[in-house]
C-alpha cells in the first residue's frame, strides 16, 4: 500500500448540494401527493386543448426541469455569503419552488383551473426574476432556469385552457 489516504468529501460542498436539493425535492413531492391522486376521475375527465401532451411526458420534463433547478440553486449558494444580490436570488429562488408546489394543490387537490391560473401566472412571473437575479450572479445558472421558463409558460396556455374549456 503506497499510505495514500482518501480524502473525506468536502463537507460544505455535501452541505450545499443537499440545501440546494431539498426545496426542489420537497416541491417535488408535495406536488406529486397533490396530483396523483387526481389524474384518474378529475383531471382525466377534463376538455383537453389540442396542444395537451400525453400524461406520461409530465414526468421525464419535471424530472430534468428539477435537476436544472438545484443545480441552477447549488451555483447561487455556493457563492460568497457576502455577494451583492446572492440573499435575493435565493429568497426569490425559495419563493418560486414554493408557488411550484403551491400550483398542485390549486389546480389538482383543489380541482381549480381558475385558482391553478392565479398561481401559475404568479409562478411564470417569480421564475423569470429568479432568472434575471442568477444572471447577475451566475450565467449558467440562469441559463438553467430558461427551459422551465418556457415549460411555465407552455403549462400557464394548457391551464387558461382547461380553465376556459371547462369552466
Amino acid at each position: 500500500m503506497s499510505g495514500v489516504v482518501a480524502k473525506a468529501p468536502n463537507k460544505r460542498l455535501l452541505l450545499l448540494t443537499l440545501l440546494a436539493a431539498a426545496p426542489v425535492v420537497i416541491a417535488s413531492a408535495l406536488g406529486q401527493m397533490a396530483t396523483l391522486p387526481n389524474i384518474q376521475g378529475w383531471y382525466e375527465g377534463l376538455v383537453k386543448p389540442s396542444l395537451n401532451p400525453p400524461n406520461w411526458l409530465f414526468g421525464p420534463v419535471w424530472t430534468i426541469l428539477y435537476i436544472l433547478m438545484a443545480y441552477a440553486f447549488f451555483r447561487v449558494l455556493r457563492l460568497n455569503a457576502q455577494t451583492p444580490g446572492r440573499a435575493a436570488a435565493i429568497i426569490a429562488f425559495l419563493v418560486q419552488i414554493t408557488l411550484n408546489a403551491l400550483w398542485s394543490f390549486a389546480f389538482f387537490a383543489a380541482h381549480s383551473p381558475l385558482l391553478g391560473l392565479v398561481v401559475i401566472a404568479a409562478l411564470e412571473i417569480a421564475v423569470i426574476v429568479t432568472i434575471i437575479l442568477f444572471a447577475r450572479l451566475d450565467r449558467l445558472a440562469s441559463y438553467c432556469l430558461s427551459p422551465y421558463a418556457a415549460w411555465v409558460a407552455f403549462a400557464l396556455y394548457l391551464n387558461a385552457s382547461l380553465w376556459l374549456l371547462n369552466g
